[in-house]
């Protein structure tokens, strides 16, 4: 199994891994413009404005594209599926794809926010949605 390095949360991300250890995805908000933003900055990239709120992602999303990354010293490790997905909310977000065979991959596959922890480290991670 690879070591999970833990994040280092600083004054622009604390607040999303404090809702990922709530089991909560939360996306940043332009509170001028509206505007959603992931990653999260601080500053908004619509209207220059600083301020900003939170709000919870559906955690509903489809595949936009994806990779397949494997271990460069350690072929015999799991290899991981990588993938972008374009979330309900309008945004993109770069995860693990978990509980689903590589060869099920698919773009635009429907997929659901589940948070996994890996060597003490908690993750948002997605799966295939379930019907």
């Amino acid at each position: 199994m690879t070591q999970v390095i833990a994040p280092t949360p600083d004054a622009d991300d604390a607040w999303f891994w404090k809702g990922v250890a709530e089991d909560r995805l939360l996306l940043q908000r332009c509170a001028e413009c509206r505007l959603l933003r992931h990653p999260p900055s601080p500053m908004c990239s619509g209207c220059n404005a600083l301020a900003w709120e939170t709000l919870p992602a559906s955690g509903r999303a489809t595949v936009y594209s994806w990779v397949v990354s494997r271990h460069p010293t350690r072929p015999d490790a799991d290899p991981r599926i990588v993938v972008l997905l374009d979330l309900e909310e309008g945004v993109r977000f770069v995860s693990n794809l978990v509980d689903c065979p590589l060869e099920d991959v698919r773009f635009g596959l429907p997929v659901e926010l589940v948070f996994v922890d890996y060597d003490g480290v908690r993750l948002p991670q997605f799966r295939p949605a379930r019907s």
